[in-house]
């Protein structure tokens, strides 16, 4: 049976959604990012507005860790197309992840 190929897409997806859902329902989720659930009933922030924007260093990190465990498994099938692919990959989704953040930077400092 021949492995399964990476898909860096799905990687992609798989850590978007691993960072804007943290194991929350999607519901919940889409409704505290638009703020809908930022101020509770006293009017006062909840916990979940202040942790909403996640540091540079741990989204990396994230997309680091996540990358590094596909291409660990790619490298212990002995798999070079798919480390090529992946290494291509991570530092792509990396550079699209640094622009966000800085597009997300710029717009907290407006």
């Amino acid at each position: 049976m021949t492995p399964t190929p990476f898909n860096p897409r799905r990687l992609a997806l798989g850590a978007a959604k691993k960072l804007i859902f943290e194991n929350e329902d999607p519901e919940t989720a889409l409704r505290r990012l638009a703020g809908l659930t930022s101020i509770d009933h006293r009017g006062t922030l909840s916990p979940e507005s202040e942790s909403m924007s996640r540091t540079r260093a741990t989204i990396l990190n994230n997309l680091d860790e996540m990358y590094r465990e596909a291409f660990e498994r790619a490298k212990a099938s002995g798999d070079q197309t798919q480390m090529a692919t992946l290494d291509f990959a991570y530092r792509r989704e990396q550079l699209y992840f640094e622009i966000l953040l800085d597009v997300r930077d710029a717009l907290e400092r407006r």
